[in-house]
């Protein structure tokens, strides 16, 4: 990916922009209701929630990330990390709570509509089409896209190369690290505002797990939002602007990435002294 810096130190590059006019939204169901614009760019405020008819998950938990900001959850099994995130990509009801991006409260809209308003969400498992090519996969990526998608799939060859040699490749028949990488790509080809990992270094090498984390940092200084649940949690908040340690569904611990790794009661209870 290649383009000149603003003046934030981030390159002004195509798969960043967004074209579509703020506060518009792009479908008939749930239509998404204009708020103020003077709040974080994505808030999941007080969620309280889970699954069906069962009991709430989550508790009154707060999740924000700025633009261009590495925002990572981090805590124990079963803390509701993959919940939270969940929550903020519409996967379950909240009973309380609201989600909004960049200035519109979208909690009432589905998964895909979120997708059209700028969220690109990368599960932890089952995130690529095994049995398409690498290319199919980016293609697949950029179905609600009306655009020529041919300069945004260079730039995620570019962030990836090796997707470039393997992109006649079924997807299958990838490592674990290199098939991460086209989900993230997958995920990039809706030119998102907020991308979303679920555990995206789980399974693989320590080597691979640095990789990846320098091709997040990479995303970010475009302007992209990251909103990531990790299971390396030393490593990641060592690249995070923002760190939440989750406990049983709420808010344990709520700061700066190294502010939270400095923290004597986070190193001892969750990062193993």
């Amino acid at each position: 990916m290649s383009g000149d810096y603003d003046g934030r130190g981030n390159r002004d590059r195509s798969i960043t922009k967004d074209d579509r006019p703020v506060g518009r939204t792009h479908y008939a169901e749930g239509a998404a209701r204009p708020v103020a614009p003077d709040g974080p760019f994505l808030i999941g405020d007080g969620m309280t929630g889970g699954y069906g008819r069962g009991a709430d998950i989550l508790h009154d938990c707060t999740l924000s990330v700025e633009k261009g900001e590495i925002a990572v959850i981090v805590g124990p099994n079963g803390a509701g990390k993959s919940t939270a995130m969940k929550a903020v990509f519409g996967m379950l009801d909240l009973r309380e709570g609201a989600v909004r991006l960049d200035g519109q409260d979208i909690t009432s809209l589905s998964p895909q509509a979120r997708v059209a308003e700028g969220m690109g969400f990368v599960p932890q498992t089952s995130n690529v089409f095994t049995s398409l090519t690498v290319e199919e996969n980016l293609e697949m990526g950029a179905f609600l896209r009306q655009d020529d998608i041919s300069e945004t799939m260079a730039q995620v060859y570019d962030l990836f190369p090796v997707l470039k040699d393997k992109r006649r490749q079924p997807a299958g028949e990838l490592s674990g690290g290199q098939r991460q990488q086209v989900a993230v790509g997958r995920a990039l080809m809706t030119k998102p505002k907020l991308l979303m990992l679920d555990e995206p270094t789980a399974g693989v090498s320590p080597i691979v797990m640095d990789e990846l984390f320098d091709r997040i940092i990479e995303v970010a200084r475009t302007g992209i939002s990251i909103l990531m649940v990790e299971q390396n949690a030393r490593q990641a908040l060592e690249i995070a602007d923002r760190g939440y340690v989750l406990v049983q569904g709420r808010n344990a611990f709520t700061d700066t990435g190294q502010a939270l790794l400095a923290d004597p009661q986070v190193r001892r209870s969750f990062l193993g002294g």
